[in-house]
């Protein structure tokens, strides 16, 4: 009130605006209540009631525009009042959302911003500190409900949750304040936004710290955050770090002198200055019988003497450093007098209205002052450009302030930030300047559930809100490499989780290397075959004009030898990382060399079929097999291979794969086998052949002589077909480098087998038993007790 008459009082002594013009006033006190604001709004409507008659007016005498309400719920009923008269509103602390409604409120205007502004500033407060759940506070007004109902709608769309709403009764409740005080108590809320205004907040604040109700931090709107009653040593313990929004502060210099000027013997009629200072002072203005009558104690209080200085005392009164309302007064009343100015200043036949006309300062109609309200555009004396936009609000720009403690025992107001909802920046705050609730430095947690690290992901709970939630491993082939992720991404097929699944790394590609012990080991039993392989051919090399070696066709014998040592051979080459050549190599080379080994077998087993019967009269076959047609049959038989293994690589050739089908978590790097049909041809060839031999020489087997090779050939195909037989089933069941084992095995096996059953009793006869190896020996033979039929 003190800055409106100060402000009144600066305009009418400036030449420059208004010039000749004496601005005035009537004051009325609405003491916060709807009622009380309508019954100033319609002693307004009915005319002043004091005598105007010796003030020097010229016209006709009306009100032509309000400054107030301070409360939404005050400005709405005095707003409903006179709306319909186009009486022009400029409020200076109503901040509802709900009177920017021009449809409704056409001639309403205020220098405070609208609240949806400043939902929406505490929204982002709320959201950049990672608060997920958070209490909210209102009062039972249009300020608090529209309020904390924006706030809610601005918070929804950030995620954020809110844990519980209260509402603060107007008239005060004890039993509502305590059902407050317990859901704030029982909340794992530990963030609460109140908006209310002073007088409705300070009861539930005055529970919170009877009841010693400590560690929440207060998000507080600009309604109390600033209030000295409030911000109080007593209250500091449950209060302390509160942050929240404030009304931009402005200075108005010369305020504190007039402020200080104020004396209930220069402004009788002032019934406020006369109780400020009886409350000052503490003292009255009464008389003793006047006190004794209102039943107080007389001894209690001193007459006031108006010698008192209030120079001599500090008070919320005189201190002018925290101009927040105020300074939206000031701005007020200086929009008032620019449009007035302006409405004043107006050019006959340039006007706004009807045929250019202006209109006249002391005889205003209806809704003209509304007009130059809404053009209004002016720069105040601190430099601050002040206008109202479309929705007659002005721009929306607050302070960012924290409560902290002071040396001197008090709550100190730290202006810690500023939020401007023009600005594309928006929300700005200097965080190492905030002291958080119990005077910490760290900002405080508030979250239905602890965040899901990254591994996992958010399920959320049957029948709760979204920020109450579980946090679930990913499964197998899926990471979350964010906190709080709703989904796990999968994998590409070449990449596995880590161990803490926040992260795909290349899967480890799986093969038959030389480095793995297995692959060593058959590497080593390869070379060791081949060195066998060479000694044995060695022997039989060195003891080639012996009959033993000679009986037996030396010819297949080497050849026989070549073959095996091929087959020792080609397993080296499925050892190790497939490459194109190797993975071409290792089944032809494979296919061919078994087809030659076993044809040299066939071969051997034809050899003593037709010595047995060149033996018996009549038959003279060895002219029709001799070596020449040995060699050609063998050479015969492993063409036939050739050729298949060379449509094989001409058709459908084999190539390196990674194959991911039979692990998850590793790639398996094997050689495809281009066509499985080639494939079975190959194998079902060698079949053939190895069944073949195994039945010729199973039948040549008793033949009469003291060195019948057909026996070890059989012992020898015996082998080579068992163990190709158990080799499909554990090829088939054992994928990656373990079937190229099986078959690394199975070829190793089978070479063996034919090594030791066909030259081993050869080299033992020839080394250990050379009284054998005579053809006397060879060709004594015992009678078979039936005769063969062949």
């Amino acid at each position: 009130m003190q800055t409106m008459l100060f402000t009144v009082q600066e305009i009418n002594q400036d030449p420059s605006l208004l010039p000749n013009i004496t601005l005035g006033y009537n004051i009325y006190d609405t003491c916060t209540t709807p009622v009380h604001s309508l019954r100033a709004t319609l002693s307004l409507a009915s005319g002043p009631s004091e005598d105007l008659s010796h003030y020097k007016c010229k016209g006709a005498s009306s009100i032509p525009v309000i400054v107030g309400d301070s409360g939404s719920t005050q400005s709405l009923v005095v707003a409903s009042t006179v709306m319909p008269f186009k009486v022009p509103m400029v409020s200076y602390f109503s901040s509802c959302t709900c009177l920017g409604n021009r449809n409704e409120f056409p001639a309403f205007f205020r220098t405070m911003p609208s609240d949806v502004h400043q939902a929406r500033g505490l929204a982002q407060l709320v959201h950049r500190f990672g608060w997920t759940w958070v209490g909210s506070v209102a009062g039972s007004d249009d300020y608090g409900r529209s309020g904390i109902q924006a706030f809610s709608e601005q918070v929804s769309r950030l995620g954020v949750c809110i844990a519980f709403t209260e509402v603060i009764p107007k008239v005060y409740s004890r039993q509502k304040i305590l059902q407050i005080t317990e859901a704030i108590r029982a909340s794992t809320a530990r963030v609460i936004v109140m908006f209310a205004i002073e007088g409705d907040a300070y009861p539930l604040i005055r529970e919170i710290v009877k009841q010693n109700i400590t560690g929440r931090q207060w998000i507080a709107s600009e309604a109390w955050v600033t209030s000295a009653l409030m911000a109080t040593r007593e209250n500091f313990l449950s209060l302390s770090g509160t942050i929240g929004f404030a009304i931009h502060r402005g200075e108005i210099p010369g305020l504190r002198d007039f402020l200080l000027e104020a004396h209930p013997f220069k402004t009788p009629n002032n019934i406020f200055v006369k109780e400020l200072w009886e409350t000052t002072f503490k003292c009255s203005f009464r008389t003793l019988a006047e006190l004794k009558k209102q039943w107080e104690v007389a001894s209690s209080l001193k007459r006031c003497s108006g010698l008192e200085d209030l120079n001599s005392t500090y008070n919320i009164y005189s201190d002018v450093s925290e101009l927040r309302i105020s300074y939206n007064v000031y701005k007020a009343v200086y929009a008032v007098a620019h449009a007035l100015h302006n409405l004043h200043t107006c050019e006959q036949s340039r006007g706004p209205f009807d045929n250019g006309t202006c209109a006249n300062i002391f005889n205003l109609r209806p809704g003209q002052l509304v007009h130059y309200l809404e053009g209004l555009r002016f720069i105040s004396k601190s430099g601050e450009e002040i206008n109202f936009d479309e929705n007659g609000d002005s721009v929306a720009a607050y302070d960012i302030v924290n409560w902290q403690g002071s040396e001197e025992d008090s709550v100190k107001l730290v202006h810690v930030g500023r939020f401007d909802a023009t600005s594309e920046t928006g929300l700005e705050l200097n965080e190492k300047d905030i002291v958080w609730a119990g005077g910490k430095t760290e900002v405080p947690l508030s979250s239905c559930s602890k965040s899901c690290p990254p591994g996992t992901r958010r399920a959320s709970r049957s029948g709760e809100q979204i920020c109450c939630f579980d946090c679930l491993l990913c499964a197998d082939g899926e990471i979350s490499n964010a906190t709080d992720s709703l989904n796990c991404v999968p994998c590409s097929p070449e990449d596995w989780p880590n161990s803490l699944r926040n992260e795909c790394i290349p899967k480890p590609i799986e093969y038959l290397s030389l480095e793995d012990t297995l692959g060593i080991t058959l590497t080593t039993v390869s070379l060791l075959g081949t060195a066998s392989v060479v000694t044995v051919a060695g022997v039989v090399w060195y003891y080639r004009r012996t009959p033993i070696v000679r009986a037996n066709n030396s010819v297949l014998s080497f050849l026989l030898l070549f073959s095996l040592a091929l087959c020792f051979l080609c397993s080296l080459a499925f050892i190790g990382e497939p490459s194109t050549w190797s993975c071409r190599l290792r089944h032809t080379m494979f296919g061919v060399s078994s087809v030659l080994c076993l044809s040299c077998v066939l071969a051997k087993t034809l050899v003593v079929l037709v010595a047995f019967k060149t033996t018996l009269p009549g038959h003279n076959l060895t002219k029709w097999f001799g070596t020449l047609q040995q060699i050609l049959s063998v050479l015969l038989c492993t063409a036939i291979q050739m050729v298949t293994c060379l449509l094989w690589l001409l058709l459908a050739t084999p190539f390196p794969v990674k194959q991911t089908k039979y692990y998850k978590e590793k790639i398996i790097y094997e050689c495809d086998l281009g066509s499985v049909a080639a494939f079975c041809c190959v194998l079902g060839y060698i079949g053939l052949l190895s069944c073949a031999s195994f039945v010729l020489a199973f039948l040549a087997r008793k033949l009469p002589d003291n060195f019948n090779e057909a026996k070890f050939i059989t012992f020898s195909m015996l082998i080579f077909c068992a163990v190709w037989l158990a080799f499909i089933p554990a090829y088939t069941s054992s994928p990656g480098k373990y079937a190229v084992a099986v078959e690394i095995f199975a070829i190793l096996a089978s070479s063996f087998g034919v090594l030791i059953c066909i030259f081993v009793p050869k080299c033992y006869i020839i080394l250990l038993k050379p009284e054998q190896n005579t053809k006397k020996h060879l060709m004594s033979r015992t009678c078979p007790k039936k005769p063969i039929q062949l």
